[in-house]
Order: C-alpha cells, then structure tokens, then sequence
C-alpha cells in the first residue's frame, strides 16, 4: 500500500501553517529511513493540484488548518472522512480550476480512470489567526502540532507493522 502524507498551508499565515509543521515534525521523526512506500509533503495547494499530488497513491492523511462556527476551542484537533468534507464542502461548480474543491477534483479524478486512493483520514486543526504574516502559530495551535505529529505516526505504524 502506497500512502501520501500531505501537510497543507501557508506557513507565513499564523495558523494557516499548521499541516506545514506537522509534516515537517513527521519527516523529521521517521529521519532518513522512511519506507519506499510512504511519502510525506507539504503543499500549498488545492482542488487539481492536490488531486494530481494524490495519483497513484493508495491511502492519504492530509493535515489542514480549519474554521469551524461549531464553538470548538482553539487548537481542537477534528478528525474527518471524505463524506464529512461533502457535507461542508459547496457544491456549486466554480468556473475557475483553481477554485475546485478537493472533492469535486478527487471525483474528476475517479472519472477520468485515474488510480485514486481509497482511504483518506483528514486531520484539520481549529485555528484562530490565518491572516496576519507569521511564521510562528498562536499557542493553542502550536500546542496542538505534537498531538497531531503523533497522530499521524501512530497511523503510519500500524502501515509499517501490517504491510
């Protein structure tokens, strides 16, 4: 099984970074022997591009910044599926490519006969600030990113020990 890890974000917007570090934090905990199977990335893209990232990729964990008006506190770490993503993603199709949601593009991709993964876990952390140019997150963010870290760890284990 092939798995691409993706940490999306800005990381000179506060908060928006967080998915940034948290690959980084990965990369940096499996060090130089990760296996050929598992690739870990940061990007700052979405809809096709991210799609296209994803091409032939079994499994992905994508790590994000989210803004929730459910009043969950700063730093709350959300986990999510494919289907809660098409309950709060819009429907309307944007005239723009870069304006697709990822879940219009993975399903272009579907379409198109493209190898698309299968398995998705969506770890999106409740942030406070993505507008102001900082490099550093606001703590309740920064405290969020070795739980997040670990998360994702955790997951690729269980991949390393099965496969």
């Amino acid at each position: 099984m092939k798995t691409l890890v993706v940490g999306l974000g800005n990381p000179i917007l506060t908060d928006d970074g967080v998915g940034v570090k948290v690959a980084y934090a990965v990369e940096e905990e499996l060090g130089p022997n990760i296996p050929e199977n598992i690739t870990v990335t940061e990007a700052s893209v979405g809809g096709l591009r991210l799609m296209e990232l994803m091409i032939g990729y079994d499994r992905v964990i994508l790590i994000d910044a989210i803004m929730t008006s459910n009043g969950h506190d700063y730093g709350h770490i959300h986990e999510l599926s494919l289907e809660d993503l098409r309950q709060i993603t819009p429907t309307e199709h944007s005239a723009s490519a870069h304006d697709t949601s990822l879940i219009t593009a993975l399903d272009a991709g579907v379409h198109l006969g493209l190898h698309m993964p299968k398995e998705f876990e969506i770890i999106a952390v409740e942030v406070e600030n993505v507008m102001d140019f900082s490099e550093d997150p606001t703590p309740a963010v920064a405290a969020a990113i070795p739980k997040v870290t670990e998360m994702v760890l955790d997951s690729l284990r269980k991949e390393i020990i099965v496969h």
